[in-house]
């Protein structure tokens, strides 16, 4: 890949991590439209831990709390809401994990498709409106329960298909349990910081046990810029819906499923 095409695949994969609007239907764009090479496994590593270093310091006063919570349970010293919370999100966390595991050649090999792209894309970004319009959404994170942080890991499970939108499929569900909308993506950032990980170490394996050359330069520059991004997307999202609401998402997702199945005619 030339500087060009490092700098707008870093951005475009920082800013749609944790977007509902589907990182991987906007990751195909420029290879279907402009024709550029895949951006590899190394560079697929590189952005990968460029958004995990942002939500982790985006929420790293959150994350601190949850950790030192989660430690104090296994110590035996008692359960506190941050050491349920931490508990909810590695349970969570596990569904996604079995699906990778068992499916995730099978999507690979078969499902990522401009077609298939499209039609999730506005499946779940009508599913998204109809969540959006609920008239109850006064729940806390400190509200979160087993049962329903295990409801949000099977919906993020169906993120393996590309279009869904990881974060779009989570926000969903935490909205359909009544979660106010900006717990259910603070729960969403949080829970994708275990599945970045795995993602991104079963990769990291990958291309240590492969032979491909790397570009060092453009690792670095994907890993900064996909961060810098991403972190910059979690703050003014956050404030965003806070405001507003998911519907500025729900038609630009729909625009763009339209826009793909026009291009695939």
């Amino acid at each position: 890949m030339d500087l060009v095409q490092v700098i707008v695949l870093a951005f475009v994969q920082g800013i749609t991590e944790f977007l509902p609007i589907s990182s991987s239907a906007h990751l195909i764009l420029p290879k279907e439209l402009l024709g550029w090479p895949d951006q590899g496994l190394a560079f697929d590593v590189a952005v990968h831990l460029g958004t995990l270093s942002a939500v982790i310091i985006y929420f790293r006063q959150e994350i601190y709390a949850l950790t030192g919570g989660w430690f104090q349970s296994v110590a035996g010293r008692g359960t506190n809401t941050d050491a349920k919370i931490a508990w909810y999100i590695i349970f969570a966390t596990i569904p996604a994990g079995l699906a990778g595991l068992i499916f995730g050649d099978f999507i690979e090999d078969n499902l990522r498709s401009t077609s298939v792209i499209a039609a999730t894309t506005i499946l779940f970004g009508v599913v998204l409106a109809v969540a959006d319009r609920l008239p109850t959404r006064a729940k806390e994170l400190t509200q979160l329960t087993l049962l329903a942080a295990i409801i949000i890991g099977c919906a993020q499970a169906l993120a393996l298909i590309p279009g869904t939108s990881r974060s779009g499929i989570t926000i969903t569900a935490a909205l359909f349990l009544g979660f106010s909308r900006t717990d259910a993506a603070r729960f969403s950032f949080l829970l994708s910081i275990p599945i970045i990980l795995l993602s991104g170490g079963y990769k990291g394996l990958e291309l240590i046990l492969g032979e491909a050359q790397v570009d060092w330069l453009s690792l670095f520059l994907g890993v900064v810029l996909s961060g810098f991004s991403a972190y910059l997307c979690i703050h003014y999202f956050l404030s965003f819906i806070n405001r507003l609401s998911m519907m500025p998402f729900v038609i630009y997702r729909l625009l763009l499923g339209l826009f793909l199945i026009v291009f695939t005619l």
